[in-house]
């Protein structure tokens, strides 16, 4: 086998990373909504095989969030798809989806087993920060969701498996650095220096509110707008303005200033105190590591929480971003490598 490919395909994004050896060489993120268009998930995966240097000799490993996509009526019938997919595009034995226990099933165990393997991709970058770092709590916003996984003694520690369980414990926290509509993150911000409601009409989401605080580019904004408008400084300032059922002829950027502080504050709130939470069970554990598309998130909840901090991009490069995809190739890549050769 020439190299590994991981994959971390969810409803929204499809990240991938190659891994040669013990090195990520490349990696990829597309925006893709699975139920607006499923049968181009398997030439989607494909075409990024190749954008990345893939060879028909690679093997794939596979992590999932995409189940849960309200396209499919059960998680087994998204697994199910998610898999069929990825051996139309690739081999059936080069293909092996991670389980959240660490095993790695090949295609027709993953149908048998759906649970084990929907919405895993969590604990396969657990796996590979806990090579790293034994002791920390791993703390990855995305673009839709927060991850807070304690990891003791060099293996994930978490409670629950499944997401319903992970929501229970707050391993699991449904706030992300860009999809998060503003009345999900609070329910009033500052106008006038008086405390007024929010609008519940999806005018902005958390991604303006990062975007106007100069903590995203506009390149990371990979959603559609709430307006259908561009991703840029200004028209986050409308958005946000609507936020109030206000415009930028009634508002001035101090009053867009409060209201995308108190939304990033709140928002960093909730996360720090899921941390906390968590931490109460570890109390051992002082370091978190903090990675994602909303790293910046992560690293203030942490710092709320009494944590020490540091960045996983510090060891993995620029594929910390898409921490799962990337600990999937090389969490299989290790595994091949110890396989006794046969002749």
């Amino acid at each position: 086998m020439k190299g590994v490919l991981g994959w971390d395909i969810g409803g929204v994004n499809t990240k991938a990373a190659r891994v040669a050896g013990t090195r990520v060489v490349a990696m990829r993120a597309v925006p893709y909504e699975i139920q607006r268009d499923p049968a181009a998930l398997a030439p989607l995966l494909a075409r990024v095989a190749g954008e990345l240097g893939g060879t028909p000799a690679d093997a794939h490993a596979v992590t999932m969030t995409a189940e849960l996509s309200q396209i499919f009526r059960t998680k087994r019938d998204g697994v199910a798809f998610v898999v069929d997919a990825v051996t139309r595009a690739f081999s059936d034995g080069l293909v092996r989806v991670y389980a959240v226990d660490g095993r790695w099933l090949t295609a027709d165990e993953a149908r048998r087993e759906p649970l084990a393997i929907a919405a895993a991709n969590w604990a396969a970058a657990a796996r590979l920060v806990a090579r790293s770092f034994p002791n920390c709590i791993l703390i990855d916003v995305g673009s839709t969701t927060t991850d807070i996984i304690p990891i003791a003694g060099g293996a994930p520690a978490a409670l629950g498996r499944t997401d319903p369980e992970r929501l229970r414990e707050e391993e699991l926290v449904y706030t992300g650095a860009l999809r998060t509509p503003a009345e999900a993150i609070a329910a009033h911000v500052p106008l006038g220096g008086r405390s007024t409601g929010v609008s519940a009409e999806g005018f902005a989401l958390a991604g303006d509110v990062h975007l106007w605080r100069r903590q995203l580019a506009p390149s990371d904004y990979t959603v559609p707008t709430p307006d259908g408008r561009a991703a840029t400084r200004e028209l986050a300032g409308e958005r946000l303005a609507r936020v109030v059922c206000g415009d930028r002829e009634i508002l001035d950027e101090a009053a867009i200033d409060a209201i995308a502080e108190a939304l990033w504050d709140a928002q960093v709130t909730r996360i720090a105190e899921a941390v906390g939470r968590v931490r109460r069970r570890h109390p051992g554990l002082g370091l978190a590591v903090v990675t994602g598309l909303g790293d910046f998130l992560a690293a203030e909840a942490a710092r709320r929480a009494a944590l020490r901090v540091t960045h996983l991009s510090a060891a993995l490069g620029p594929a910390a971003r898409h921490a799962p995809a990337a600990a999937a190739a090389l969490l299989l890549a290790a595994e091949l490598a110890a396989e006794p050769v046969t002749s």
